[in-house]
């Protein structure tokens, strides 16, 4: 059975799509954050976090798989932001909210139901 055609953007199929939105970074990401994929977004969030802004956005709202990989990325990403920048975390969807829960990640990280309420006050 041949493999279905990947989607637009990383040739293992995650996409990472950066938005300025006043003084707010957004990372859009859509696909799997697998083992594969992982190191994509993670290099987008460290690419963003060298510009130190004031707020990071991770919209996972396009993310159809979140392994443990992509949760540690995330959390690492948290961990370098230091003081310096607010990481906020748009969960989206069954796919990101419930590993998120499950692990205990959401009392570490500020989580939201959708990007306008990561965005408030940015």
């Amino acid at each position: 059975m041949p493999n279905a055609p990947l989607p637009p953007g990383d040739q293992f199929g995650v996409s990472v799509d950066v938005e300025q939105h006043g003084d707010a970074v957004v990372l859009h990401v859509a696909g799997e954050l697998d083992l594969l994929t992982t190191p994509t977004f993670a290099e987008a969030c460290s690419q963003e976090l060298r510009r130190r802004p004031p707020v990071l956005v991770i919209d996972l709202t396009g993310v159809t798989f979140l392994a443990s990989v992509g949760m540690s990325a995330i959390v690492a990403a948290h961990e370098a932001a230091g003081e310096h920048t607010k990481v906020r975390v748009v969960g989206g969807n069954r796919d990101t909210l419930r590993p998120i829960r499950v692990t205990g990640l959401d009392n570490l990280l500020s989580v939201y139901p959708e990007l306008s309420a990561a965005l408030e006050d940015a």
